[in-house]
This record gives structure tokens, sequence and C-alpha cells, in this order.
């Protein structure tokens, strides 16, 4: 009995990991995200813990970079990227992921 329970965990934790979403953004500029440079291109983003993964989609390389998760009141539409301009570059300051309540801080 004690091995189906653990089976059965281990299964329903594979689920959730293997179902972890994926936002798409694309930067039409190179920009950092935390002390991370992004290249101008199109990502997927995926968040576990305090960390975002930014998976490149030409060249599939990965980035992982710390986050602040923040829950809002109501739904953001679409999935949108709000940049500054630092010392000349483009730094990420927030994520809003669509369909979703969760916005990723990136602010220094």
């Amino acid at each position: 009995m004690k091995k189906s329970l653990i089976l059965t965990g281990a299964v329903a934790l594979f689920s959730l990991i293997a179902s972890a979403k994926s936002y798409e953004i694309a930067l039409s500029n190179p920009a950092y995200a935390g002390n991370v440079q992004l290249k101008a291109g199109e990502y997927s983003v995926k968040v576990k813990g305090n960390t975002a993964t930014f998976t490149n989609q030409d060249t599939f390389k990965t980035y992982t970079a710390p986050v602040k998760i923040e829950q809002t009141p109501s739904k953001f539409d679409q999935t949108a990227v709000d940049t500054t301009k630092q010392d000349g570059s483009d730094h990420i300051q927030r994520i809003q992921l669509g369909g979703s309540t969760t916005q990723l801080d990136f602010g220094e």
C-alpha cells in the first residue's frame, strides 16, 4: 500500500512540473532581466519559485534570473513586458503574465 501511495504522489508531482505554464515574450532590443542580459528575440518564460527561466526560441539557450512574484486583483488580458532605459541599456522592470493575476518584478 505504501508503494502505491508513493507512486501516486510521484505521478502527481511530475504532472504538476510537466504542466508548468510558459509565457511567450518578444524583445525588440537586448534587455537585462536583473543582471542577466537577453539578446533581442523571442523567449518563453517559466517561473519556478523565485526564479524566472527564459528560453530563447531560436537557440534554445536558457537564462535564469531572480524574480519577485506579485499577485494583482485582476487578470491581465495579455502578456506585457515593461522596460526602462538605464545607462543606455534596456532593463526589464516587470512582466505581466496574460490570463493570470501574476506579475513578475525584476526591479533592482
